[in-house]
C-alpha cells in the first residue's frame, strides 16, 4: 500500500493542533518571564529551543509510530497521536515547584535548575511507568480510563480557555462557531479550505478590526527576534538535583499522572480504532522529558489529549511531524513573542474548548450505557483538583491561603475546602480508581472491585491520591474509607451473584472498538498493550 504522507484532512489537523501547540508555548513563555521573572533572553535562548528539539523529535517518532501501523494494518485512516508541552505539568512547575523558590530566593535561575531536575526526575518515572501502565490499562474498565480523561478535559482544557474566550466572546464565539461546523458536520468551506486555518485568521481579522491588538506591539516584539539553537545545560540540571528530596513529593504523583493520562490517551485514539502499543508511548513521553531537561526545559512534553479530535477533523500521519517541525523552528528563532502580538488569544483558545467537549462526549459515547455513573465518578476528583486550584489562586491574590482564613470559616460559607482538597489529590490516578470501582459494581463484579478499592487504600496510605505530598500514613481516615470499602465488595462477592449481562448494543460497541479493555463479565483483555 502506498501510504500518502499528506493528506488534506492533515491542513485542518495541523491548524488546529498547531493552534493548541502555539497556545500553551505562548502560555508558558509568559509564565516564565511574568511570574518567576526569568531573563527573556534565557526563555527564547534556551528553554524554548530545548522544548523545540524535544517536540520536533517526538512528534516525528509518532508520525513514524502511525506510519507502521498503518502499513501494518493496511489502512490509510490511522492518526498520528498528537504531543506537545504537558498543561497541568505547565502550570505546577511553574507555581509549585519553580515560584515558591524564587519567592525564597529571589533567584529566578535557582528556581530554573529546579524545575529542570524536577521535568528529569518525571521523565525517569513514565520510564518506568513504561513497563508497568501496559498492565493497569489491560484490567481497568474503559469507563475509568476515559473518564477520568474527560475529566482532565472539561476542566484543566476547556474551563480556562472558555473563561478567555467570554472576556472577548465578540472574537472568540464566532471562531468557535466556524470550528463546530467545520468539524462537527459535513458542511465544507467554499473551495474545500482548512477551517482551522480560516478560524484563526478570521478571529485575528476581527480583533484587528476591532482595535483588541497593537501595531507598536507588533513592532517591539519584531525586534527581540533571534535565531538560538539548543545545548547542553547538564551544569543546570545537576545543581537542580542537589535538592532533588523536595522535588520527590510532586515528581512522584505527576509521574504517575503523565503515565496514566498517556495510558489514558491511548485507550482513547484505541476507542478511535487506532491501536498504539502503550509502552512505546510511554518510552517516547519519558524520553522527551529526559532530553528536554538535559537542554535546559523544565517542562516536560507529553502525548495529548485529543487524538480523536484530530480523527475527526481528517488528520493522518502528516500533521504530527508538521507541528514538531513548525513549532520547533518558532522555538529556535524566538517567534513567540511577535506572534503573541499578532493572533488574539481569544482566536486561539476555541480549539481548546472543542478538544474538551469532543473528548467529554467520546468517553459517554464509547463506553456501555450501563457505566454511564462510571465516567461521572471518574470526572469528580478532577473537578475537584480544578476548583481546589481556582480558590488557592483567589486566595492567594488575595494575599491569603486557606490555613489563614481558616477551614472552619471557609465551612460556614459553605466551601467544603478540605475535603475537595482531599478528593482531587493525584486526581486522574483517583478518578481511575474511583471509576473502576463503580464500573465493576455496576457489573457485580465484586471481587474486581475490591482489588481496585485496595489499590486505592495503598495509594491513599503512601498520598500518591488523596494526599498533598507523598509520604507513609499521608491520610489514614482515607484509607480506612477505602479498606472498609473493600470489605463491603468481598462480602457482596462471596454470596456469588451472576455477573451483569451486556446487551446488544454493549456488544455490538465492544466489537466495534475490540482490543480496547473488556466491558462484558467474561476475561478478555486488550491485545493493543
Amino acid at each position: 500500500m502506498k501510504l500518502p504522507y499528506w493528506v488534506r484532512g492533515d491542513t485542518n489537523a495541523f491548524f488546529g493542533f498547531g493552534v493548541n501547540v502555539l497556545v500553551n508555548v505562548l502560555t508558558l513563555t509568559g509564565l516564565c518571564v511574568g511570574v518567576i521573572g526569568m531573563d527573556p533572553g534565557d526563555v527564547f535562548g534556551v528553554i524554548l529551543p530545548a522544548l523545540g528539539i524535544a517536540l520536533v523529535l517526538g512528534n516525528m517518532y509518532y508520525t513514524y509510530l502511525a506510519r507502521r501501523l498503518a502499513i501494518k494494518e493496511n489502512r490509510s485512516d490511522v492518526t498520528a497521536m498528537p504531543y506537545g508541552p504537558s498543561v497541568p505539568h505547565m502550570f505546577i512547575v511553574i507555581f509549585v515547584i519553580m515560584l515558591p523558590i524564587y519567592l525564597r530566593t529571589k533567584d529566578p535561575i535557582q528556581a530554573w535548575t529546579a524545575g529542570i531536575a524536577w521535568a528529569f526526575i518525571i521523565g525517569v518515572i513514565v520510564l518506568i511507568g513504561a513497563f508497568v501502565g501496559p498492565y493497569i490499562r489491560k484490567y481497568a474498565p474503559r469507563a475509568a480510563l476515559l473518564g477520568t480523561l474527560a475529566g482532565i478535559s472539561i476542566t484543566f482544557i476547556s474551563m480556562n480557555p472558555a473563561g478567555q474566550m467570554w472576556k472577548a466572546a465578540w472574537i472568540a464565539l464566532p471562531v468557535f462557531g466556524l470550528l463546530l461546523i467545520g468539524l462537527l458536520t459535513d458542511v465544507k468551506l467554499p473551495f474545500n479550505l482548512p477551517i482551522g486555518l480560516v478560524a484563526l485568521l478570521g478571529g485575528s481579522a476581527i480583533g484587528w478590526i476591532g482595535g483588541a491588538m497593537s501595531v507598536p506591539d507588533v513592532t517591539a516584539a519584531a525586534k527581540d527576534i533571534a535565531f538560538a539553537f539548543p545545548h547542553l545545560k547538564v551544569d543546570l540540571l545537576f545543581d537542580g538535583l542537589r535538592d532533588m528530596a523536595p522535588l520527590l513529593a510532586t515528581a512522584i504523583p505527576l509521574g504517575v499522572y503523565n503515565f496514566t493520562e498517556a495510558m489514558t490517551n491511548v485507550e482513547s485514539a484505541a476507542t478511535a480504532g487506532d491501536r498504539y502499543n502503550l509502552r512505546s508511548v510511554l518510552l517516547a513521553d519519558g524520553g522527551g522529558a529526559v532530553i528536554g531537561s538535559m537542554l535546559g526545559s523544565p517542562f516536560p512534553p507529553a502525548v495529548y489529549v485529543g487524538h480523536p479530535g484530530w480523527k475527526a477533523a481528517g488528520g493522518r500521519t502528516g500533521y504530527s511531524m508538521a507541528t514538531g517541525v513548525v513549532i520547533a523552528l518558532l522555538c529556535f528563532f524566538g517567534m513567540f513573542g511577535l506572534l503573541g502580538t499578532i493572533f488574539p488569544t481569544a482566536a486561539i483558545v476555541p480549539i481548546l474548548l472543542y478538544i474538551g467537549l469532543l473528548i467529554g462526549a467520546q468517553a459517554f459515547q464509547a463506553t456501555p450505557r450501563a457505566h454511564a455513573a462510571a465516567v461521572v465518578a471518574a470526572l469528580i476528583p478532577n473537578i475537584a483538583s480544578w476548583a481546589t486550584g481556582q480558590m488557592d489562586n483567589v486566595l492567594s491574590a488575595a494575599g491569603t491561603t486557606a490555613a489563614d482564613v481558616g477551614i472552619g470559616t471557609l465551612a460556614g460559607a459553605g466551601v467544603v475546602y478540605d475535603g475537595l482538597k482531599t478528593l482531587g489529590s493525584g486526581a486522574i490516578l483517583a478518578g481511575l480508581v474511583l471509576g473502576a470501582i463503580v464500573a465493576f459494581i455496576i457489573d457485580k463484579r465484586f471481587w474486581h472491585a475490591a482489588v481496585f478499592s485496595g489499590v486505592g487504600a495503598v495509594l491513599t496510605f503512601v498520598g500518591l491520591i488523596h494526599a498533598e505530598k507523598v509520604q507513609w500514613n499521608a491520610d489514614g481516615q482515607v484509607s480506612l474509607g477505602y479498606l472498609l470499602l473493600t470489605v463491603v465488595c468481598v462480602l457482596f462477592a462471596l454470596t456469588r451473584p451472576a455477573p451483569r449481562e451486556p446487551d446488544a448494543e454493549e456488544l455490538a460497541l465492544e466489537r466495534l472498538h475490540e482490543g480496547g479493555t473488556e466491558v462484558a463479565p467474561r476475561e478478555k483483555t486488550s491485545a493493543a498493550a
